[in-house]
């Protein structure tokens, strides 16, 4: 652990040492390492977190170059989870990491053991995988120990001012949280206790054509969300 060295000197001073224990204990799961889960990621492993487990079945695109902490011109065809344990392991070479190329769905939820982690981070963009991934993170018998915490829709949005955190319920003008509650009351299964998202009610129109069903982004607007998901977590930790 380099808690009292020049690694983490700077979140010592802030953290204390009890802290920095606890981080180095902390077990974490991200679901999706892409626009969002990618730079919450970084975050973390950035304040010592000691046990990231990465979920994303996705290889580098050339199209993730705008937004995505793994996409380099060298690292396209690769798998996003080993890029990015790769680079954890240079910023915390004590840390653990568990890369899995994988998919959260309904059918391999059981194989994650979610209630063995302290916090899952939800960065999914499939409406059914995140749906599911909520009801069982909300649900005492599977959820995780501490926290969960969950990204909405991120493309479209500029104003980093915007960017802000509500508890799902009251998460006004995004579209996917507005389709995510239709298909809560729509099924009947609801979550059972209240969580806290990232959101933006910011809406931008397309400037350009481009393939149906795929939206604009921003670097900025993606990484804060990311960096909104990773602070969520070290304040609930500073906290106790």
């Amino acid at each position: 652990m380099h808690s009292d060295n020049e690694y983490f000197g700077r979140t010592a001073l802030l953290a204390g040492d009890s802290m920095m224990e606890t981080l180095a204990a902390s077990r974490i799961i991200v679901f999706g390492t892409g626009g969002v889960g990618s730079w919450c990621v970084e975050a973390l492993a950035r304040s010592a977190i000691g046990h990231i487990t990465l979920v994303d079945s996705d290889t580098v695109a050339p199209s993730n170059i705008n937004r995505q902490m793994p996409a380099l011109a060298t690292t396209v065809g690769r798998p996003k989870v080993d890029v990015i344990a790769e680079r954890i392991a240079a910023i915390n070479p004590d840390a653990k990491i568990n890369a899995v190329c994988g998919r959260y769905t309904p059918e391999t939820a059981d194989t994650f053991g979610i209630e063995n982690y302290d916090y899952v981070i939800d960065a999914i963009d499939s409406l059914a995988d995140k749906a599911d991934l909520i009801l069982r993170c909300t649900d005492p018998a599977t959820a995780p120990a501490r926290g969960f915490f969950s990204s909405m829709g991120a493309a479209r949005k500029l104003d980093p001012s915007k960017i802000a955190v509500a508890e799902f319920w009251k998460v006004d003008g995004c579209p996917l949280a507005r389709a995510l509650r239709t298909r809560f009351r729509r099924s009947g299964c609801f979550p059972k206790k209240k969580f806290r998202c990232v959101y933006s009610p910011e809406t931008l129109p397309h400037r350009a054509e481009g393939p149906q069903g795929v939206n604009g982004t921003f670097a900025h607007a993606t990484a804060i969300f990311g960096l909104r998901l990773a602070g969520l977590v070290i304040e609930d930790l500073y906290k106790g």
